[in-house]
């Protein structure tokens, strides 16, 4: 496509500037010509590589089904997806664009200073995403994100949070739980759920919490956690309490309880895991229920998915 900067689609949006980029597309902050001061963000999703017509003509369908049901998403703590359409080289999405730091630029001015994060505040922001991910996951079809982590998560300038780059988030069927879409991503490996190794077919509203669980940890520690393939390789995740002595053991539970490496480990939705964190349930132990042996034995399929690629780091490193 070239240097996009400057052109105008649609003979309305005129991309200004680059400001997020990702695997699975770039955001681009533009200005709607038709409503002259309003600023958006438009998200690209490049089609990748050269495709059949067929193929193609399936994914651009795909991703319009799935744009319309992003448009019709109404909740304060979510930017406004306003339009969508396709070129040649992909698809473009129209959001709102939301001004102020994400959470990863917070804290690492924060860390910059020599400080940490304070945990109410923490909390509170959580509480804010686990309202943006109760509405997303109540929908019909429920949608998860997939791409939680702290530079999604921004700060406006009026002290609201917004969960941006939702432009990743799809449906899941009701029926069967399963994710069918070429527009997402996988995730960042850090936040990044077991389940969603391999074709991240089976995924429900757990994803989104394990996503948020180690967000938390991040946040609260100022160290990104080992990624799930890590743990299920056997390397521990050190519990938060041992890296932030002084965060309060329902947090820490909260946290705990949310990045299990088996689904059926983790608080079933974001409003029980919003319950763990602010207390309104027994924090009990600190530790997950399930370790990664448990979830080895749990989970065979996903173990095939993680051997497949351990094998494969193995390969590349030796080559």
């Amino acid at each position: 496509m070239g240097d996009p900067i400057g052109m105008v689609l649609r003979e309305r949006y005129r991309l200004e500037a680059a400001v997020g980029e990702g695997g699975m597309g770039t955001v681009y902050l533009a200005e709607d010509l038709r409503l002259p001061g309003r600023r958006c963000a438009v998200k690209h999703v490049a089609w990748h590589g050269h495709r059949a017509a067929g193929i193609a003509r399936a994914e651009g369908e795909r991703f319009l089904r799935e744009a319309a049901i992003l448009a019709r998403l109404d909740h304060p703590a979510l930017p406004k997806v306003s339009d969508y359409f396709e070129s040649d080289d992909g698809a473009w999405l129209v959001m709102d664009f939301v001004a102020g730091q994400d959470l990863r630029a917070i804290l690492v001015d924060a860390l910059s200073r020599r400080r940490q994060l304070d945990e109410r505040q923490v909390v509170r922001w959580a509480e804010d995403v686990c309202g943006a991910l109760t509405y997303l996951h109540a929908q019909d079809p429920p949608i998860a994100h997939r791409d939680i982590k702290p530079a999604n998560v921004k700060l406006t300038p009026d002290g609201q949070i917004k969960l941006v780059d939702f432009g990743l988030a799809h449906p899941v069927e009701a029926a069967d739980g399963r994710t069918v879409t070429v527009v997402t991503g996988a995730g960042s490996r850090p936040y990044q759920p077991l389940e969603q190794y391999g074709d991240g077919a089976h995924i429900d509203a757990r994803a989104d919490v394990y996503a948020l669980g180690a967000t938390l940890y991040h946040l609260l520690t100022g160290h990104a956690p080992p990624s799930a393939q890590e743990r299920f390789l056997g390397r521990p995740l050190e519990p938060l309490q041992v890296l932030r002595p002084d965060v309060s053991s329902p947090v820490a539970h909260a946290v705990a309880s949310a990045m299990a490496l088996h689904p059926d480990d983790r608080p079933a939705s974001a409003e029980a895991l919003r319950r763990l964190l602010t207390g309104a349930v027994p924090a009990g132990r600190l530790e997950p229920a399930s370790g990664w042996i448990d979830a080895l034995r749990a989970n065979a399929p996903l173990a095939a998915v993680t051997a497949i690629l351990a094998a494969a780091a193995i390969a590349l490193t030796m080559w």
